[in-house]
């Protein structure tokens, strides 16, 4: 295959990158691309080149991993949302061309090296490298290619420097034996060659092809309970609400979600270690959380009626002396980061929070972060589907208000309920700290949907409304 000449595919892709779903900045125009790396994977028609492309919006610079194919005559499936014509041939996103993803899996399970690319299998791994991988359906922030029912590979579209957060502990949890994640079984990295660690590139996974994600489930016992009559006197006051009586109940899974999540967390102190924090660290977390929310409240004006009450319950943070216990956390948990299996929960995506640094993704902090997380994602489940209803009648909106409670309040006891008897941080017993995290996450989400997805915003403010706010 013949070098491609690399301004003319740099142009095509200034027009390309802001369609894909992947792409970050769609709310900047990209003022250039540039191709920083450039490997050649596959030569021959088809044709397959592995891109590291720099991407300039104004003063900022990103860096996105692109593999491109080159076909002289591509099928239409290929040339539908395809990057364009470059001399010697059609290129567009390889990730969709099963004839090319199998060249991955031949990588990693050889151990190859092709210039900076370095691939690697996990240690008694075994990968067949007859598969080939399309990409997993659904909006995500990378591509996840499913080889059979066999493997995933998440391939990481916008690169942070080093190792990914995600690959250092999901390698450290299999290293343990943790039956609570996907052993990987290979990754690849680009080699930047001055020395610093390799930037992960791509992280390949068993696939659990019959589990069920954990928000579909949860949303179905909501769906389910929301579907339930109840009497007039309960609907007006919340009196006798009893979410257990839906058929979906779904709150055997989230004690068996807590519990989990205690044991991951206990594999992470001991992969990872454990530091005591005190008072300064915790004054200083508390600023960081004040910070936040003056900020989010500056620019989502929604948020200002709640502004006094999150803030008191920051100041409650501030005042406690610790010692408390710090450890590697998952960072940005919420059900749709976990899956049922046959033989239970399964964690995934230890990432950390997409609006945060490389640094503040991998820094430790208190095992109850993730158990906030989990606990705001019980209220967004519970107020999703009517997310849109905010002109209801009054009466109607606080029935579905009320409901949403009892939902999210059966969950979350029982979710705790699991965590505290498998051994995690008591809840009840560190109410402060666990009351500052989910409000603080609470203003991330807030932030969150007003810049990514406006009609959600009422979701998160709702949860504040109700008596839990404060």
């Amino acid at each position: 295959m013949r070098p491609l000449p690399e301004r003319s595919l740099e142009d095509l892709l200034l027009a390309w990158l802001p369609r894909q779903r992947w792409f970050a900045g769609k709310d900047r125009p990209v003022d250039e691309v540039a191709v920083a790396s450039g490997t050649v994977l596959r030569d021959g028609d088809p044709g397959l080149r592995h891109l590291v492309l720099d991407v300039r919006q104004g003063a900022a610079v990103d860096r996105y991993q692109l593999l491109a194919g080159i076909r002289r005559d591509p099928p239409e499936r290929l040339r539908q949302g395809g990057i364009g014509a470059v001399p010697g041939g059609f290129a567009y996103d390889a990730a969709h061309d099963p004839e090319l993803t199998g060249t991955l899996l031949a990588a990693m399970a050889a151990g190859a090296v092709h210039g900076p690319l370095r691939f690697h299998r996990a240690e008694g791994a075994s990968i067949d490298t007859g598969l080939t991988g399309k990409p997993a359906t659904g909006e995500q922030s990378n591509t996840s290619l499913v080889y059979g029912q066999d493997y995933i590979c998440k391939l990481f579209r916008r690169l942070a420097p080093g190792v990914s957060p995600d690959l250092e502990v999901n390698l450290a949890l299999t290293g343990r034996g943790s039956p609570h994640v996907p052993p990987v079984l290979g990754w690849f990295e680009l080699d930047r060659g001055d020395g610093s660690p390799p930037d992960t590139l791509g992280l390949m996974s068993r696939f659990l092809h019959t589990a069920t994600d954990g928000w579909r489930l949860a949303v179905t016992s909501v769906r389910d309970w929301f579907a339930q009559p109840v009497a007039p006197r309960s609907a007006r006051t919340g009196a006798g609400l009893d979410a257990g009586g839906a058929g979906g109940d779904f709150a055997g899974e989230a004690e068996r979600l807590g519990a989990a999540t205690a044991e991951v967390h206990r594999d992470l102190a001991a992969a990872f270690g454990v530091t005591e924090v005190g008072g300064a660290e915790l004054r200083a977390l508390a600023a960081g959380m004040h910070g936040q929310l003056a900020e989010v409240a500056a620019s989502v004006p929604e948020l200002k009626p709640h502004e006094a009450a999150i803030g008191t319950a920051f100041d409650a943070l501030a005042r406690l002396d610790g010692p408390l216990p710090f450890q590697r956390v998952h960072g940005d948990y919420h059900l749709g980061q976990v899956l049922r299996s046959e033989s239970g929960w399964v964690l995934l995506d230890f990432e950390g929070e997409p609006a945060r640094t490389p640094e503040e993704r991998a820094a430790p902090g208190h095992a109850l972060r993730d158990v906030a997380g989990m606990l705001r994602s019980f209220e967004y489940a519970a107020r999703f589907l009517h997310a849109d209803e905010q002109h209801a009648p009054p009466g109607t909106a606080r029935e579905l208000e009320l409901r949403a409670r009892a939902w999210a309040g059966r969950n979350r006891r029982a979710f705790c309920r699991g965590y505290a008897a498998a051994g995690g941080a008591d809840p009840d017993a560190h109410a402060a700290l666990l009351r500052a995290l989910e409000l603080d996450k609470a203003v991330y989400e807030i932030r969150y949907e007003a810049a990514n997805r406006p009609s959600w915003l009422p979701v998160p403010l709702r949860s504040l409304a109700g008596p839990d706010a404060g």
